[in-house]
């Protein structure tokens, strides 16, 4: 009895020892990284950066999927295609939707989160995010290399989930707690990239989910912002920035660090509602602890 009871002392202590690394639920470390491509044989690494930077150097068996050979041209710029033009895209760089997929950028956390969103829109099940940490990538030997990497095609069957993407009649609605993830220029109206934002939006920079290193926050790190900006996990979100890219860095946080499930992209974001027409709003949104810039080269939305 006491040998049975010494055990079950054990295993909850392992479980509670365990608890902390999955509340960052698919935001994965690279010692974790390293833990799952020797475990996991259907794993397949995407790159979500640019071509010219993929070029450089990447991760050894990675492929490029840059986060804009995912979007359409027309008159909203920054629009992602459609489920089967996503899913065709993906089959061509030999990308299956039962794989195990690991999504990472140069660092910002921006491109992968984007295209972390996109497969999750699609319904592929384990998507995981790789946090950029050049010291810890050169700590636990994460191999890095130049040499491209062209996967045969595969199939890519999408399974949409709508319950995470908004579109511009839902935003209207006025059910859901808009935020802005833009700087507080744009917020505005200050900067030349915009005239303002959403009415009744308020404005949080994605800036402010990330460390200083830029790597996502952990739960405890971010429950000050969440009381700040009386956020609730019941009260519908919807994000949204210029073109939909940083606003996916807050939903990354919002649903993997605090584990939130009511959080949306509003995919057509500024663009769509600037050539549109609607009423733009320029007046501040709740002050934040600290001013967020973006620097110039963080290249905006």
């Amino acid at each position: 009895m006491k040998m049975l009871n010494y055990l079950l002392a054990t295993c909850l202590m392992v479980v509670a020892y365990a608890m902390p690394a999955l509340a960052q639920g698919d935001i994965i470390t690279a010692e974790q990284f390293m833990q799952l491509i020797k475990t996991d044989k259907n794993v397949v690494i995407i790159d979500a950066g640019k071509e010219k930077d993929y070029t450089l150097a990447h991760i050894k068996d990675a492929v490029n999927v840059p986060y804009k050979s995912l979007e359409k041209e027309g008159e909203v710029e920054g629009l992602i295609n459609s489920p089967a033009e996503l899913a065709a895209i993906f089959a061509s760089k030999g990308i299956n939707d039962n794989n195990t997929i690991v999504v990472y950028d140069g660092g910002t956390q921006k491109y992968s989160s984007r295209v972390y969103w996109i497969l999750k829109y699609l319904g592929v099940p384990n998507v995981k995010i790789l946090q950029k940490d050049m010291d810890n990538w050169r700590k636990v030997r994460v191999p890095i290399t130049k040499m491209p990497v062209k996967r045969a095609a595969t199939t890519f069957t999408p399974k949409v989930n709508n319950a995470i993407i908004a579109d511009m009649a839902y935003v209207k609605d006025g059910k859901a707690l808009i935020i802005d993830a833009r700087t507080s220029e744009e917020f505005t109206g200050a900067s030349e990239k915009s005239k303002g934002h959403i009415p009744g939006a308020i404005n949080i920079n994605y800036k402010e989910v990330l460390t200083p290193s830029e790597a996502f926050k952990s739960k405890s790190e971010l429950e000050p912002l969440i009381a700040q900006y009386k956020l609730t996990p019941n009260q519908p979100i919807v994000i949204y920035c210029n073109t939909g890219i940083i606003a996916a860095v807050i939903y990354t946080a919002l649903t993997n660090e605090m584990g939130w499930t009511n959080v949306k992209v509003y995919d057509g974001a500024y663009k769509e509602w600037e050539v549109k027409g609607n009423r733009l709003d320029t007046k501040a949104s709740v002050a934040p602890t600290k001013k967020m810039k973006e620097s110039a080269s963080d290249g905006g939305c």
